[in-house]
């Protein structure tokens, strides 16, 4: 699967850390480099695909790839979770957090034909929807406790 994202994430990654800093009040937060992209799928469209080549006996031995066939700049997903949250979050640049260029991924896209060919799969769940979905779970009170977004950062 293609960065599966949604509720019950590990803090360490972008999404979940940028929605708890948000939600905990934080008005600015430092990042590295925002341009990489990504093809993030909802976790409930990753199960989805899990189920189905479980299902498959053709697919059986096989490479299969589970993701959205739609790629987006982490700038962009950011901005999209602020927009979401209604926050006023300025998103800093700090240098200090640019990973060094050969260890940085700077484009994953999945290409997700395979799977739809053997099983029909196709994902159900857009990034806004997936990530308000993910915002309405890390939001309530009972889950955001469990997160220490100050001690995350990316």
């Amino acid at each position: 699967p293609f960065n599966t994202y949604g509720p019950r994430q590990s803090a360490r990654a972008i999404i979940p850390t940028i929605i708890t800093q948000i939600a905990n009040g934080v008005k600015e937060i430092k990042l590295g480099d925002v341009t990489p992209t990504r093809d993030f799928s909802y976790v409930e469209d990753t199960c989805r695909g899990f189920v189905a080549l479980a299902e498959c006996n053709e697919a059986i031995g096989q490479t299969v790839n589970i993701g959205s066939n739609f790629e987006i700049s982490i700038e962009d997903t950011l901005h999209i979770v602020k927009e979401l949250m209604n926050s006023d979050v300025e998103f800093i640049l700090d240098e200090n957090r640019i990973r060094p260029a050969k260890s940085e991924v700077f484009r994953l896209l999945c290409d997700n034909s395979k799977i739809n060919k053997l099983t029909g799969f196709k994902p159900q769940v857009d990034i806004r929807e997936g990530l308000q979905r993910t915002i309405d779970w890390f939001t309530r009170p009972d889950n955001l406790k469990k997160y220490k977004s100050e001690i995350y950062n990316v």
